[in-house]
């Protein structure tokens, strides 16, 4: 990594080496000085052709980090024709808000640049397609739009590319998006037959190697880093808890309504917030239109404006546009799920609160990153912990206070830097169904030996084998599902099904709005919500504050009946929830076994983590991971992330016992079994287990938008790649052991 302390004379001959037109915007725009990172970047990006990875805090400079010394580089050698460099933002937002920012500076050295997305005009799109030349701005799916409806120019319109600008790094190295965007790079290099330099724009983030395999997996090591040492922006922090009293009937002599500490948080906001633009992350929609309408109501009773409004997929596009519309003009606060997550072009945003605790630092980072903008302003997140109030009765987990530990944790990471990584075996089968279509239709057809070459030995789905690949061809040229077909010279070609989904706008993304789950119970539907965990039959989950048992999970029909059961827990549902990382539970041990009180906690919040380490150290769960609290019932700490712990309750579930999940525990029962510590040895000494034994096919495997073309043996595989992990179960149970073992030997 190059130094990040240059003198004044370093400083004077990286500017004196941008082009003309380019010293006189930084001219025009009154800049005393550049930013540290754009320092640095001048002699990275201008005296050599590595991949580069330009990283930095929000507002932190990164955009004309990449652009003032690659345009620089287009000016002063000529082109070969085509797009002269191409950025690709995930959001149109994004996109506007780039052009707006670069029509100045492109204008000024003679440069075109063309913003391309879904809502601009067919006339701009036909003039830059004419004439490509200068910055083209683009979103994955408008690339892929390409691809599938103009495959022939795509050589024309990127043969002069000297590099692709990649924006929300951080936030692509997981996702669906963010394989579909590798696998379009790889195409790309391929239809103009040479590598084409690709910059990333990403967060700081505490593993960037994990950036750089994203960015060039088959060479990370060549990839460089600029990492920005002049991030010193302020973040202030609360983490405020509230008791939910347990509910009690009027025949008790209470009127309570259950919803008292959800009040007290609406009280809150409406205090701390009222008068500026603000984000509440409430999870899911049917929070978000809680709390709205909620806030709402206050504001009338007050006898003020409404400033609060709810925005979430479900709503109409206009009334979405018109909300973000008055960002700009108005005091407003938007009640959010995910999609004001990332940059939609809203203006300055003074605070961010999260209801509830989160699921991933990348999430939490990424929502923190919309305040604080300006250089002189901190990032302020407001953290809302709602805890039940535990009784004698109570299950010992409710007492260790475990969402309050996980949002501490989480902040924790969070100021340490840290992220989460991607999971590199994820086979990603729905994406690469999706992405076999589009190269079929790019070319008009294609074998399967090139589709294996470009996709996967070349392509991002490197984990998918010759076998499983052949075992999808031939699934999705089933009569039945028809999205392929051969010819008699064994070309694959679009079937009749296949030929009407690429025809539909919609397919250019692979990514869909999760769909909901019926929840019904003996023929009447509780309500809806999308589920991400994987449900077995005889799970017990916590669902409308009732306890309940799933007794079939119908895949196809979006549909999960239950019965009333005594025990439950919360289902992973949709929204903001995610699988919790190792790290995250790690940290949560560490938070509990710690003396350390966080400044950033209110008194409520102070007194439940007394409380919780107060049950921690009780139950001596810390040392002794296996932890019996009544007859034939037992905690088993995994200190494990949701993956890994949701995998050993299936394994516990096929041997008979009942387990169910929670943040880093499983809550058993050996009623009718042995003791669990007999499982857990037999598990330490098994070999590699077969999905077969664990999944029956009842479960709720779809969770993607080309899942529903496949078979259960495919869904399966899909799952068992990225939300069962099969393979540590024997060191995962061997770990229980062997600290249970070092406990009993120290007694």
């Amino acid at each position: 990594m190059m130094n990040s302390h240059l003198s004044s004379s370093e400083r004077s001959k990286g500017f004196e080496r941008l082009a003309e037109p380019v010293r006189r915007w930084i001219w025009s725009k009154g800049w005393n000085s550049l930013r540290d990172i754009q320092e640095r970047a001048i002699p990275t990006l201008l005296d050599s052709d590595s991949d580069v990875i330009i990283a930095a805090g929000t507002a932190g400079g990164k955009t004309e980090a990449a652009f003032l010394p690659l345009i620089s580089l287009v000016l002063e050698h000529s082109g070969e024709g085509g797009f002269d460099l191409v950025y690709i933002g995930p959001l149109r937002a994004l996109i506007n808000d780039q052009f707006k920012r670069l029509e100045d500076l492109c204008e000024r050295a003679d440069l075109p640049v063309y913003p391309w997305h879904g809502d601009i005009s067919q006339g701009v799109k036909a003039r830059a397609r004419k004439d490509p030349r200068g910055v083209l701005l683009i979103t994955p799916e408008s690339l892929e739009a390409l691809f599938v409806l103009r495959g022939l120019e795509i050589p024309k319109l990127f043969r002069g590319t000297r590099a692709i600008i990649i924006d929300e790094l951080h936030a692509l190295l997981d996702t669906e998006r963010g394989v579909h965007m590798r696998s379009l790079l790889t195409r790309l290099e391929l239809a103009i037959r040479r590598r084409i330099r690709r910059i990333g724009l990403s967060a700081t983030l505490g593993e960037m190697g994990l950036a750089k395999e994203y960015l060039r997996p088959e060479e990370p090591g060549a990839v460089m880093l600029l990492d920005s040492k002049s991030d010193n922006q302020e973040l202030k922090v609360q983490i405020r808890s509230y008791v939910q009293k347990r509910y009690r009937s009027e025949c008790d002599g209470e009127n309570e309504d259950g919803m008292a500490a959800q009040r007290a948080v609406v009280e809150h906001l409406f205090s701390r917030l009222r008068g500026s633009r603000n984000l509440i992350f409430a999870g899911s929609r049917q929070n978000v239109e809680w709390y709205a309408d909620a806030l709402r109501e206050r504001s009338e009773r007050a006898r003020l404006p409404v400033e609060f409004f709810p925005h979430h997929a479900s709503l109409a596009r206009e009334h979405r546009i018109d909300l973000e519309k008055r960002f700009k003009t108005h005091p407003t606060t938007a009640v959010c799920t995910s999609t004001l997550e990332l940059g939609v072009d809203i203006g300055e945003i003074a605070c961010v609160a999260q209801i509830g605790a989160p699921f991933s630092v990348a999430s939490l980072r990424q929502r923190l990153g919309r305040s604080g903008r300006r250089a002189s302003q901190p990032a302020v997140l407001r953290l809302y912990s709602i805890e039940s109030d535990p009784d004698a009765n109570s299950h010992p987990l409710d007492r260790m206070h475990l969402d309050l530990i996980r949002s501490i944790s989480m902040v924790e990471l969070l100021i340490e830097g840290w992220c989460e990584p991607p999971a590199p075996e994820a086979l990603h089968l729905s994406t690469l169904t999706h992405q076999i279509l589009s190269v079929i239709a790019e070319h008009g057809g294609a074998n399967a030996k090139q589709l294996y070459s470009t996709l996967c030995k070349q392509g991002p789905f490197r984990c998918v084998e010759p076998r499983l690949f052949s075992k999808l061809l031939r699934q999705l040229g089933k009569p039945d599902v028809a999205l392929i077909e051969q010819a008699p010279d064994g070309v694959l070609l679009l079937g009749r099904h296949g030929e009407r989904l690429v025809e539909h706008y919609s397919f250019y993304a692979v990514f869909q709005t999760p769909e909901e789950y019926r929840i019904i119970a003996d023929g009447k539907m509780l309500g809806m919500l999308p589920v991400i965990m994987v449900l077995t039959p005889g799970t017990t989950i916590i669902f409308s504050g009732r306890r309940w048992r799933v007794v079939t999970i119908r895949d196809k029909e979006k549909v999960i009946e239950v019965a009333a059961d005594r025990t439950g827990q919360p289902p992973k549902f949709g929204g903001n929830a995610g699988l919790i990382h190792d790290t995250v539970i790690k940290k949560m041990k560490e938070v509990l076994s710690s003396e350390n009180v966080p400044p950033y906690l209110d008194q409520c919040a102070t007194l439940l983590l007394e409380d919780a380490r107060s049950e921690f150290r009780r139950l001596n769960i810390g040392d002794n991971p296996v932890c019996r609290f009544g007859k034939q019932t037992c905690l088993v700490a995994t200190w494990a992330g949701t993956v890994k712990t949701s995998t050993l309750a299936l394994v516990l579930r096929a041997m008979g016992y009942t387990a169910e999940v929670h943040d880093g525990f499983l809550d058993i029962s050996e009623e009718g079994v042995q003791p669990v510590d007999n499982a857990l040895t037999a598990i330490a000494k098994l070999k590699p287990i077969s999905t077969h034994n664990l999944l029956s096919g009842e479960e709720n495997f779809i969770t993607e938008k080309f899942h529903p073309y496949l078979d259960i043996d495919l869904l399966r595989e899909d799952a068992t790649s990225s939300r069962v992990d099969l393979d540590a179960m024997p060191d995962l149970a061997r770990s229980i052991i062997e600290d249970g073992f070092q406990r009993w030997a120290r007694d």
